[in-house]
Parts: structure tokens; C-alpha cells; sequence
């Protein structure tokens, strides 16, 4: 088959005309492998089980990988010099890099965090000196809701950078009721006593068992501790009703209350 013949006006320009031509097909090959590789990845890292924020953001980065490649092969099809070009690129981003630092390390703690997964949506947790529930895990910050109702915004590198207590991501919790009784109380009659008011409360769970223990003799009072556990949704009320239990039981025992205070330990509460 005879070659096409070229007008002469246009044959100095033909290798730069065949170089458009080809960029011009690579790039739109390119932005379809970039489609194809987003929706690839997202679905893999969904059947990983990872977190959907993350399969959608590893599904980017793979695309902008490649539409990096295709642009980079499209420009060297027309003349541009991709070694020069790539350096720039490298050099430009070192510096959007070092003048976003605090922003890079608050988007890899995201990573992280979505990654390993200390906590989901829904989870009590104490962490980056706020408690709440975590309403949004993003790639920058998280959201929570504390018990008065306000919503929170915790950059995720302030989360990453020290403790992360997660209240509920195991079911159950256990509560600590410290109760104080007067000298000359019999020990065996208060700890008996103790355990009876902690099995009157149906939202109690009797596995584990409620424990009543004599931990302390103290400056005015001998001390108990009373340990119960509950389910996460039951925690306050179960705090509640064993509290009330245990007045009510010693108060009809005719035992006293130094002080007439019981006090419980500061565990942050979802309820």
C-alpha cells in the first residue's frame, strides 16, 4: 500500500505531528488504565475488609500514579525532556511537601489510623485530650460527639501522638464502686452485703461476676470496692441501680456511710 502523501508545506512538521498524534493516544489510554486501576484497587481493598475511607483513598493514589506515568509518556512523545521534567516535578513537590509538614503528618496519621483502626464510628474513646463518641474518621482530622452534645474536631496527628483508650470496642465494661463503711462493721456482713446489692440490678452481667472486695483501711472508714460489669449500652444504668442497691442495702442493715458518699471511678461513660 502506497504511503499517504503529504502536502510538502506540512512534511517539516510531520515528526512533531506524529508525536501530538501519539501523545494524544497515549494519554487517552492512560486515563482509561487510570479509571480501570481506581476501580480495581477500591474493589481488592474492599475485600480486604479495609476501612472505606482508605479503599478509596489508596484507589486514588493509584490512579494519580498513573495518570503521572501517562503524562509523562505523552510529553516525551512530543519533544519534551522527561528527565528534566521529572525533577522539576520532585523539586516542586519537596517544597509543597515541606511548606504543608504539620498538614503531611496529620494525612499519615489518617493513614494510620484507618489503617490499624483503634477505634470505628460509634466507639467511646479517649484520645488527643477529648472523650467522645467517633462520629468521622477522615484522612486529616476526627470527629466526635461528647456527652454534652458538641461536636469535636481532633487533628489526627494530635490523636496519634499519644494514648488511645477505647471504652467500648470489647462489648462490655466494667465499673469500680469505692464504698466506705464504719469502723466496727463486720467485714464478712459488708462484703456479703456488698455482693447482694450488686446482683439486684438485671442490667449487671453475672459473667463475669460481680466482686466485692476489702481493699483499704482508711483514715475514717474501711474500704470496699465493688466491681460490675454491664453491657456498653447498659454502663450507666448499671452504675446507677448498683449504687442505689448498695445504700439501700446498708442503710436497712443499719451500717453507716462515713460521709455519706460512694464514689465511683472516672471512667468516661457513653451514657
Amino acid at each position: 500500500m502506497d504511503a499517504i502523501p503529504v502536502p510538502e508545506p506540512l512534511q517539516p512538521y510531520m515528526p512533531l505531528i506524529i508525536g501530538l498524534v501519539t501523545a494524544l493516544l497515549i494519554f487517552v489510554v492512560g486515563w482509561m488504565v487510570a479509571k480501570w486501576t481506581h476501580n480495581g484497587v477500591t474493589r481488592l481493598m474492599r475485600r480486604r475488609h479495609l476501612d472505606e475511607a482508605l479503599a478509596r483513598f489508596l484507589g486514588s493514589m493509584a490512579q494519580y500514579l498513573v495518570l503521572a506515568a501517562t503524562v509523562i509518556a505523552a510529553l516525551g512523545h512530543v519533544g519534551v525532556e522527561t528527565t528534566s521534567l521529572i525533577a522539576l516535578l520532585g523539586t516542586a513537590g519537596l517544597a509543597i511537601g515541606l511548606a504543608l509538614q504539620g498538614s503531611l503528618a496529620h494525612f499519615a496519621s489518617g493513614v494510620m489510623l484507618l489503617v490499624f483502626r483503634p477505634f470505628t464510628i460509634g466507639d467511646y474513646v479517649e484520645a488527643g485530650g477529648q472523650s467522645g463518641t467517633i462520629e468521622e474518621v477522615g484522612l486529616f482530622a476526627t470527629t466526635l460527639t461528647t456527652l454534652e452534645n458538641q461536636r469535636v474536631t481532633v487533628p489526627n496527628g494530635t490523636i496519634t501522638s499519644g494514648p488511645i483508650t477505647n471504652y467500648t470496642i470489647l462489648g462490655k465494661r466494667r465499673a469500680t464502686i469505692d464504698v466506705g463503711v464504719a469502723y466496727g462493721t463486720d467485714i464478712e456482713v459488708a462484703t456479703q452485703l456488698l455482693l447482694e446489692a450488686a446482683r439486684d440490678s438485671e442490667l449487671v452481667l453475672t459473667d463475669p461476676a460481680p466482686a466485692a472486695v476489702f481493699v483499704n483501711l482508711g483514715a475514717s472508714s474501711l474500704d470496699f470496692s465493688v466491681y460490675v460489669w454491664s453491657n456498653n449500652a447498659d454502663f450507666g444504668g448499671a452504675k446507677h441501680a448498683t449504687r442505689k442497691a448498695i445504700y439501700d442495702r446498708l442503710n436497712a442493715a443499719g451500717i453507716d456511710l462515713p460521709f455519706s458518699q460512694i464514689v465511683v471511678h472516672q471512667a468516661p461513660s457513653a451514657t
